[in-house]
């Protein structure tokens, strides 16, 4: 995984300057941290005045997956960075916006999701948010801060006013302040404007419903700060357009880098490689491991980005990595912070439970695990319920686990060291089973013949 931050060296150049000049400690802090990529318009003292105090800041997020991934998560890390300094907070899902679809990034246009899906998928991203913020103020955020310091997540949903305003009120309000030639010339749009598969109206005036959105929102909850990727720069620039012709408040956009994979792909929900929030989708383990098998190259940078670590701290990390590099310090405390933070306490813990079972080679491991646990660190292994008798052989064990076709063919096998019952060599296919030794504390068997086939069996008494 690469994170590729997508600037012009003059604009970085620019805002670390203005930065230093005008901005609030937080955002130096962002700043350094590699989650700014760019604000707009221009930081000015306007922006400090208004960072002196607390503010509203939001980030939409449209349904078309059935789970946010790992490139929303740097959006919500830059917003709970904001909640510690204080700042209101409101995940805008884009229930109405997704059945328009961005075009943004997209080389054709998406596919039409039905509404009941887009509603199914906007309770599933409410719950990924819910658990996230909650996780962070739980097992993160420090026992001696006041809990009251970070203020309550606002979730809604942009389907609860659209479904109340008709598209005459709309155009004649909102649409007459949007200027078309500056819509054609945004990325997004001219991108696919010279493409084969050109661009629809559907599509194109997505910007204008995502610029109405911050308007409600800075109507509503005088919400002056949208977060967005680098790729939604052009519809940030659309809702500021609209709120500055109405001569209303100003208004800032910040960009974050985006997260793309080694052949610069976003990765992001229709990638084959995606690593999502929600356990069904990538599992706590999974995510574990994702993260502790980047590069060397990028553990640094991937521990500012997604961890609350100061930058102090994570340089005594990569100390620690650098004189021991065997050790993995560095990716065992990113895997770790992030595990936490997607899937609380005991999503760590069943992680980590997998990771020794299955890199330990050790039984006591394997002990620990439950048999959902056990199936997952042994992908695609046999799951068998065997009624436990007295006097059972290993070669009985292995006959009714359908481990082998033929009684001779399992004799053969056992013999020549082919077997291994809970990672421990077995040669003795008459040996009777035993509590501990092949039956583990937690009634499961893990029976491996050679290296690629495993079988996990559940003793019933």
């Amino acid at each position: 995984m690469i994170i590729r931050v997508i600037n012009r060296i003059y604009s970085i150049r620019k805002c670390s300057f203005v930065f230093q000049r005008f901005c609030a400690s937080n955002v130096l802090k962002l700043n350094e941290r590699g989650l700014l990529q760019d604000i707009f318009p221009p930081p000015s003292l306007n922006l400090q005045k208004l960072l002196s105090q607390p503010q509203c800041f939001y980030a939409g997020f449209d349904p078309t997956a059935d789970s946010l991934h790992i490139g929303n998560l740097l959006v919500l890390m830059t917003m709970l960075h904001w909640q510690r300094a204080g700042h209101q907070l409101i995940a805008l899902i884009g229930g109405a916006t997704a059945l328009i679809g961005d075009p943004s990034g997209k080389a054709s246009e998406r596919i039409a999701l039905p509404e009941g899906k887009v509603r199914d998928n906007a309770d599933v991203i409410a719950e990924n948010f819910t658990r996230i913020f909650q996780n962070h103020q739980k097992y993160i955020w420090e026992q001696n801060r006041d809990p009251n310091r970070l203020k309550p997540v606002k979730l809604v949903n942009n389907a609860d006013w659209y479904d109340n305003v008709s598209i005459t009120k709309f155009l004649s309000t909102a649409g007459r302040h949007f200027r078309v030639g500056a819509m054609l010339s945004r990325n997004s749009v001219q991108s696919r404007i010279n493409s084969e598969a050109g661009i629809s109206f559907t599509e194109f005036s997505y910007q204008v419903l995502q610029g109405y959105d911050w308007l409600h929102l800075l109507q509503t909850y005088k919400c002056r700060f949208q977060i967005g990727g680098s790729d939604q720069m052009g519809n940030i620039v659309s809702g500021h357009e609209l709120i500055s012709r109405m001569g209303l408040d100003e208004v800032f956009g910040l960009t974050i880098p985006l997260v793309t994979n080694e052949e610069g792909s976003k990765l992001g929900k229709t990638a084959d490689n995606a690593v999502w929030i929600t356990p069904s989708k990538t599992s706590p383990f999974e995510l574990y491991q994702f993260f502790m098998r980047v590069k060397d190259s990028e553990v640094e940078q991937l521990l500012k980005l997604f961890t609350f670590f100061s930058t102090e701290e994570i340089s005594l990390i990569m100390e620690k990595q650098t004189a021991k590099p065997e050790s993995r310090i560095a990716h065992r405390k990113l895997a770790q912070q992030v595990t936490l933070l997607v899937h609380g306490e005991n999503g760590l813990q069943s992680a980590e439970r997998i990771t020794a079972a299955l890199y330990s080679k050790s039984a006591d491991s394997l002990a620990q695990l439950q048999p959902n646990e056990l199936s997952e660190t042994f992908r695609g292994a046999t799951m068998v319920d065997i009624l436990l008798e007295p006097a059972t052989s290993v070669l009985d064990m292995v006959m009714k686990a359908n481990c082998f076709a033929k009684e001779n063919d399992a004799r053969r096998i056992i013999l020549a060291g082919g077997l291994h019952i809970n990672q421990v060599k077995c040669t003795d296919y008459t040996e009777i089973l035993s509590l501990g030794r092949h039956i583990l504390p937690n009634g499961i068997s893990l029976i491996c013949v050679g290296k690629k086939h495993h079988y996990i069996v559940k003793w019933m008494s």
